[in-house]
């Protein structure tokens, strides 16, 4: 496994994963090997994991002689541009030893770990990549600027690393939606694949911040998973009462908002698919989540 942590190093390493490409004649398949991108802020758990043998499945050609498997990039880096002026930004969990340990145990090829300055070697950007509408809402309402940040950092690591696939999880539902927004409206030539949440045993979503919580306020942070397993129950009763079943439920916690959209984050539908999401702060964490319902 190659650790990059300068443009330079990385420029090298993920030029060493371009390789040729083996033709039908020579027994291969006439393509060439996929690149899949993981971009992370570190803290790596089970979730994280899951993303990274997602991208090794969907990279890995096999099979055909001659052909090649794919190779998988992890990228670590605590992205201050995402983070507000009272949030967690300075205690944010930085574990980069055993980050690494766990990309080599998933058969990572490439670890991309810069620090500020190779990420933003002129400051801050000026320019930043407006998320418009819908990075205004939830989140995004919760946290101005937030998705600007959150944008701009995927817009450049997607330039440095060059990725055919990038992989997010589904417990930032709207991170997710919103970059694949962005390739679609910017034509980048990138697949973007959506990975599930992986939950504890009890329902809790992985998340790096849950390791802020007391062993009382992990508890109470299961009210999150419990809401939106009681919308999702009540949907064949309508819109307003799967809302009204997750809020029930989030009586213990500080809730930031409950929201039923569609798929793509707009209004619910009449019917069919739409997305259940909540955020709350239990007690100095705030925690989101999300699941499916359909009625």
């Amino acid at each position: 496994m190659i650790v990059a942590t300068t443009r330079a190093e990385l420029a090298a390493a993920r030029d060493k994963l371009a390789g040729p490409v083996v033709g039908p004649h020579l027994g291969g398949t006439g393509r060439a090997a996929l690149v899949g991108v993981v971009p992370t802020m570190g803290a790596l758990h089970e979730g994280h994991e899951a993303l990274i043998r997602a991208a090794r499945e969907r990279v890995d050609l096999g099979g055909a002689v001659g052909s090649r498997a794919g190779s998988v990039l992890v990228t670590i880096f605590v992205n201050p541009l995402q983070f507000g002026p009272n949030e967690d930004f300075d205690r944010y969990p930085r574990t980069l030893d055993r980050d690494l340990a766990i990309c080599a145990s998933n058969g990572v090829d490439v670890v991309f770990a810069p620090d500020r300055t190779q990420m933003y070697p002129d400051g801050e950007p000026q320019i930043r990549v407006d998320p418009g509408p819908l990075g205004e809402i939830l989140e995004g309402a919760s946290r101005p600027g937030f998705f600007h940040g959150v944008l701009t950092v995927v817009l450049k690591l997607f330039h440095l690393t060059r990725p055919d696939l990038a992989f997010f999880g589904e417990k930032d539902y709207q991170q997710l939606t919103l970059v694949r927004r962005m390739v679609r409206d910017t034509d980048l030539p990138i697949d973007i694949v959506g990975v599930p949440i992986v939950r504890e045993p009890d329902g809790l979503a992985l998340s790096s911040r849950n390791r802020y919580l007391s062993a009382a306020e992990r508890a109470a942070a299961l009210a999150l998973f419990r809401a939106l397993r009681a919308g999702a129950a009540a949907a064949s009763d309508g819109r307003k009462a799967v809302r009204a079943a997750a809020e029930f439920e989030l009586r213990g916690v500080d809730l930031d908002y409950v929201a039923l959209t569609d798929p793509d984050l707009g209004p619910p539908p009449v019917h069919g698919p739409a997305r259940l999401l909540v955020a709350a702060r239990v007690g100095a964490t705030r925690l989101i989540d999300n699941l499916g319902v359909s009625w």
